[in-house]
């Protein structure tokens, strides 16, 4: 066989096996990506968020097929008709820039998609892209209601607290605490016992798959303090610890996109954490005011070797 007809053989293998993946096996009909300047685990709650407010809004159904480390996602809409998939890919660049991948598959259409899509702006083609472009700028504007500050390895102060403890799913922590502060501002007023400082919210367990917080809700008293049994209210010192740290200035409702910073960069640096991440609130919220002046610290230890 002469050499000009290999080259020809294996050219047409090649473009056969092409196709077959192209056609059969590629997870997407095409992929729209771009950068945001926030971290990983932002972003992935902002997907979530937002396919949530679409139900609302545009009655499209969105469900979690899967989903992974505040990195991946893949979801299903259903809304009427249609069936498309979603498969969102998110990388951390550096401190402040992560790059998304949002493969788009219309399980109606798919191969026409994958034929016309990337070549020319079809339909199809125009709709997902408004579609991500309008995910992009909501998340754009969200940014713009907090600011962080990574400050790098650091260290807490030991603190005697009195505390209750509660659960919630990670976008309801705030809440929760709202919800439970009569409870124990109510107790440490009615048994005298004065606060020394602002509150602290340690969390005990992150179920980082179903994104369930075990926390306490802690405020600090003086350590002398007599001790009052309580089916709720509890006294207990919270340990000093090794950790990353960061600063976050906006409402305490999404503290956790510092969580997610101090993630990406300790992910950068190799640097293992414990997710128990510790939260001092520095200012009052009742007191209103700028949001963007609302200061937390926060830490997470470093994890036990």
């Amino acid at each position: 066989m002469k050499a000009k007809n290999k080259i020809i053989i294996g050219f047409i293998i090649f473009f056969s096996l092409f196709l077959v993946w192209y056609l059969a096996i590629k997870e997407s009909d095409y992929c729209i990506r771009f950068t945001v300047n926030t971290a990983s685990g932002t972003i992935f709650q902002g997907v979530q968020e937002w396919s949530a407010l679409q139900l609302d809004s545009k009655k499209e159904k969105y469900s979690t097929l899967e989903k992974s480390n505040y990195s991946f996602i893949k979801q299903d809409l259903k809304k009427g008709g249609i069936h498309m998939e979603y498969s969102w890919d998110i990388k951390s660049i550096n401190d402040s820039v992560s790059s998304v991948s949002v493969g788009v598959k219309d399980l109606n259409h798919s191969i026409y998609n994958r034929l016309t899509a990337p070549f020319y702006k079809t339909a199809f083609r125009i709709e997902q892209v408004k579609k991500i472009t309008e995910f992009k700028k909501g998340l754009e504007n969200h940014l713009k209601n907090f600011k962080i500050k990574i400050i790098g390895e650091g260290r807490s102060e030991a603190t005697y607290v009195a505390y209750i403890t509660l659960k919630s799913v990670m976008q309801e922590k705030a809440q929760q605490m709202i919800r439970n502060d009569d409870i124990i501002t109510g107790f440490l007023h009615s048994n005298a016992i004065k606060i020394t400082g602002s509150p602290y919210v340690e969390i005990v367990n992150w179920d980082q798959d179903k994104e369930i917080l075990d926390f306490n809700y802690c405020f600090p008293i003086d350590k002398n303090t007599k001790v009052i049994e309580d089916a709720h209210v509890k006294f207990k010192t919270i340990t000093a610890v090794k950790g990353l740290r960061a600063s976050y200035f906006g409402n305490f409702r999404t503290s956790d996109r510092a969580w997610f910073a101090l993630l990406d960069y300790a992910k950068r640096k190799g640097v293992e954490l414990e997710n128990k991440p510790l939260e001092h609130f520095l200012a009052n919220p009742f007191n209103g005011g700028d949001e963007l002046s609302w200061e937390t610290q926060i830490i997470i230890p470093f994890a036990k070797k």
